[in-house]
C-alpha cells in the first residue's frame, strides 16, 4: 500500500512516516463500467486515488449533464468536498472498470497538519483542480444564459411575426372586399372616409358589459334602417370607434344606400386595422432587434459609457418570457448618469440577478419583483427585490462562493452569483451585498459613476 501511494503524484514526496501512517487507513474500492461512486450533493468524507481504470467527473446543468474531466491513473478525485467539508460539486463514475484507493477523511487532515510538503502538494493539486473547474462551467454557465436568451428572444419575435402574417394574409382578402364595396354602389366614398376618420371613440377602453350593451344598440340602429347582418357589422363598426352620431352621419351621405355605405365603412376600417397590426407587429420586431443588439453592445469597444437604465429594460425584454406571470414594479430614476464600464458584463450581472429572481418568486402566491435604480453620490445603486422564501441566514455568506447553490442539482452551477460579483467587484471597482428574509431578497449593487483614476466630465 505505502508503495501504490508513493507512485501517485500527490504523496511521492512525502516522508516515509507519513505514508505509513496514510496506509494504515486506506481501503481498496472497486468499480465496474458506469457505475457511481458518489453523486452531486453528496456529504464528502473520503478522498480516493485512481489505481485503475478511468472514472468521468460529470456536473448537472440545465437537467443535463456536463462531462467536466476524465481522470485517470494516480488522479486523486473528491478532495475537494473533503477539505471545504462541503457537499460534492460533482458526480462521479466509473468510465471503465476502475480500482481505487479510499482515504478517510480524518487520515488526510491529519497528515496535511503535519507535513508542510503534503500541505504544498494538497494546495497546488487543489489550485490547478479549481482553475480548470471554474473556466469550464464559467463557458457551460454562459452558454445555458446564452440558451436562455436565445429561447427568450425566439418566443418574443414570434408573436409580432405571427401576427404580422396573420394580418398581411388578411389585408389582400380585405381590400378585395374594400374594392367590391366601392364599385357596388354610388356612395361617396371621400365622405366615407371623413366620417371614419373623425370617428372618435376608444373601443378598447370600454369594459365586456358595457360594449355588450353598445353592440346591442348598434344592431338595433341598423335593423331599423334596414341594414342586414347587423350583429356582424356593430362589433366591427364599434372596433372603428364609431359613435351613434357618426353613425347618422353616415347614413345623411347614403343617398338612400345605408347599408351600401355601412359595408363600405366597414370594409374600409377593416383595411385600416389590418395595416395598423403590421404597423405595430414591424414596430415591434424593430424593438426586439434593438434591444438585443444594445444588450449585447454590439460593434462597441470593452470599455463604454453605459445606461443602467436602459441595460436593465432590455434584460427585462430578453427574458419577458421567463417573467410572465410575475408583477415587475420599476422604480428607476430617469436622470441616472452614464457611468464608466462594460456594458454588456453589466447586462450579464442583471440577467444573473433576474433570472434568480425569477426562480425564487415561482412558488409565490402574488410573485413580485421590485427593481431600484438611483444616483447616491459618486455610485449608482441597483436594487433587486423578490418575495420569494428568502435565503436562510445560515447560508448567507455562501452565496457568492464559487460552485454553492441553493437549487436543486441540475438547476444550477452555483456559478452565476459569483460571476455576477467578480464583474462588479474586481472589473468595476463596485460592491455586491445581499439582505434576506422570508417574503423579501435584495441584492444592492453599487458601481462607481467613474472607474478609479478617471474623473466625471463637469455636465
Amino acid at each position: 500500500m505505502v508503495e501504490r501511494l508513493r507512485s501517485v503524484p500527490l504523496f511521492s514526496e512525502l516522508p516515509a512516516d507519513d505514508l505509513a501512517r496514510i496506509s494504515r487507513s486506506v481501503s481498496e474500492v472497486t468499480l465496474t463500467a458506469g457505475e457511481p461512486l458518489f453523486a452531486e450533493g453528496d456529504a464528502g468524507h473520503h478522498g480516493y486515488v485512481i489505481v485503475e481504470g478511468e472514472l468521468e467527473v460529470l456536473k448537472a446543468t440545465d437537467r443535463r449533464e456536463t462531462l467536466l474531466a476524465v481522470r485517470g491513473p494516480g488522479e486523486v478525485i473528491g478532495e475537494m468536498a473533503l477539505l471545504q467539508e462541503a457537499p460534492r460539486m460533482a458526480s462521479v463514475r466509473a468510465r471503465s472498470d476502475a480500482v481505487l484507493l479510499c482515504i478517510p477523511k480524518a487520515a488526510l487532515d491529519e497528515t496535511i497538519e503535519s507535513s508542510p510538503s503534503m500541505a504544498r502538494a494538497m494546495l497546488s493539486t487543489l489550485l490547478a483542480r479549481w482553475e480548470e473547474t471554474n473556466k469550464r462551467l464559467r463557458h457551460t454557465d454562459r452558454m445555458a444564459q446564452l440558451g436562455t436568451l436565445t429561447a427568450g428572444v425566439a418566443h418574443e419575435l414570434n408573436n409580432p411575426a405571427a401576427a404580422v402574417k396573420r394580418a398581411s394574409d388578411q389585408l389582400a382578402d380585405a381590400l378585395a372586399e374594400y374594392e367590391r364595396a366601392v364599385s357596388a354602389s354610388s356612395i361617396d366614398v371621400q365622405a366615407v372616409q371623413e366620417i371614419s376618420a373623425g370617428a372618435g371613440g376608444d373601443a378598447s377602453a370600454r369594459d365586456p358589459l358595457g360594449r355588450s350593451d353598445r353592440e346591442e344598440t348598434f344592431e338595433r340602429w341598423l335593423d331599423e334602417h334596414g341594414v342586414a347582418d347587423g350583429w356582424r357589422l356593430a362589433p366591427a363598426l364599434i372596433d372603428a370607434g364609431y359613435e351613434l352620431a357618426d353613425l347618422e352621419r353616415l347614413h345623411a351621405t347614403s343617398s338612400g344606400e345605408p347599408a351600401a355605405a355601412v359595408e363600405l365603412a366597414v370594409a374600409g376600417a377593416t383595411v385600416e386595422a389590418l395595416v395598423a397590426a403590421i404597423a405595430r407587429g414591424a414596430e415591434r420586431l424593430s424593438s426586439i432587434v434593438g434591444a438585443l443588439k444594445s444588450y449585447s453592445y454590439l460593434d462597441q469597444g470593452a470599455v463604454q459609457d453605459v445606461d443602467i437604465v436602459q441595460g436593465i429594460e432590455n434584460t427585462l425584454l430578453l427574458l419577458s418570457h421567463k417573467l410572465g406571470g410575475v408583477e415587475v414594479v420599476r422604480a428607476l430614476a430617469d436622470d441616472l448618469p452614464l457611468i464608466t464600464g462594460s456594458g454588456a458584463e453589466l447586462n450579464q450581472v442583471w440577467t444573473n440577478l433576474l433570472d434568480n429572481a425569477a426562480d425564487a418568486v415561482s412558488g409565490a402566491d402574488d410573485p413580485a419583483i421590485i427593481l431600484r435604480a438611483a444616483r447616491d453620490g459618486d455610485e449608482v445603486v441597483v436594487e433587486i427585490e423578490d418575495n420569494g422564501p428568502g435565503i436562510p441566514p445560515e447560508l448567507l455568506n455562501k452565496v457568492f462562493d464559487p460552485f454553492f447553490t441553493t437549487k436543486p442539482p441540475g438547476q444550477g452551477t452555483g456559478l452565476g452569483l459569483q460571476i455576477t460579483q467578480g464583474i462588479v467587484v474586481l472589473d468595476h471597482r463596485g460592491s455586491v451585498d445581499v439582505e434576506s428574509r422570508p417574503g423579501r431578497t435584495v441584492f444592492r449593487i453599487r458601481l462607481p459613476i467613474t472607474r478609479p483614476g478617471e474623473r466625471e466630465e463637469s455636465p
